[in-house]
């Protein structure tokens, strides 16, 4: 089965939801664990034994009751956008992650997943492991800026992706790339699990996620074709490319409630 290359990040989901006042608990645990298996949680803030169970539904409850800050993260090799050290050998290798900061304290919770099943009935344990760490607002609003200045930038970096896209002739070794690219450059969002969303912050996911997936089919190498991520010129601008919009889909996940 064919994923979709602009489907959200379980990290980026659980912070949209974390990040609207009054969500409801079981909505938010449905929206973040899609066909999954029950998500697990190990480390649920407040309980002695670590290892004791816990589900998503236990650490979502803990985390929308009462003030919080919340954003997803979405750290690559050599860009840690903003996690904290505590938590970010994990993080990486997940590629995501959520900060949360309530009046108890401030934790990180990172996606452990398992895939399991065929390609045509495929399916996925997740284990959230959440671990205390410091203040982290401060670096984070500095590393990823304003959602203003990500929407920017994203409009910018689309027209880099989508030339470089063009020049690579992508459809000239991926029999499929053609149909792919123009789904996304004229994709919907309206299927997203996700609670009603400003425009500016409903644009700049739709951009991040464009992007990425855009850049996802510049870098894929199959069976006998030229690794053009390795050999072309354009390989910097697609990584700034990459890298503009992680920053950007996290900006948009960031969010308080008071």
């Amino acid at each position: 089965m064919e994923t979709d290359p602009t489907a959200l990040p379980r990290s980026v989901v659980l912070a949209l939801w974390l990040a609207t006042d009054g969500a409801a608990p079981g909505v938010v645990v449905r929206s973040v664990q899609g066909d999954d298996e029950p998500h697990g949680v190990v480390g649920l803030p407040g309980r002695v034994d670590d290892e004791a169970d816990a589900g998503l539904r236990d650490l979502v409850g803990t985390w929308l009751d009462g003030p919080r800050e919340v954003c997803a993260l979405l750290p690559a090799p050599g860009d840690l956008g903003g996690v904290p050290a505590e938590v970010s050998a994990g993080a990486t290798d997940a590629g995501e992650c959520v900060v949360v900061t309530t009046p108890a304290g401030s934790w990180a919770a990172v996606p452990a997943v398992t895939a399991f099943g065929s390609a045509l009935e495929p399916g996925h344990l997740v284990a959230w492991q959440v671990r205390p760490v410091p203040a982290w607002s401060t670096h984070v609003v500095g590393t990823l800026g304003s959602l203003a200045d990500a929407e920017r930038e994203l409009r910018t970096s689309l027209v880099t992706a989508t030339d470089a896209l063009d020049a690579l002739d992508v459809a000239r070794w991926r029999d499929d790339a053609s149909d792919a690219i123009e789904r996304l450059r004229g994709g919907s969002t309206d299927a997203w699990p996700v609670p009603a969303l400003d425009g500016r912050r409903a644009r700049v996911l739709q951009l991040a996620t464009r992007l990425l997936a855009i850049v996802g089919l510049a870098t894929v190498d199959e069976g006998g074709a030229v690794n053009l991520w390795q050999s072309d010129q354009r390989a910097t601008a697609l990584r700034e490319v990459e890298r503009t919009a992680r920053h950007a889909l996290s900006a948009a996940t960031y969010g308080t409630v008071r």
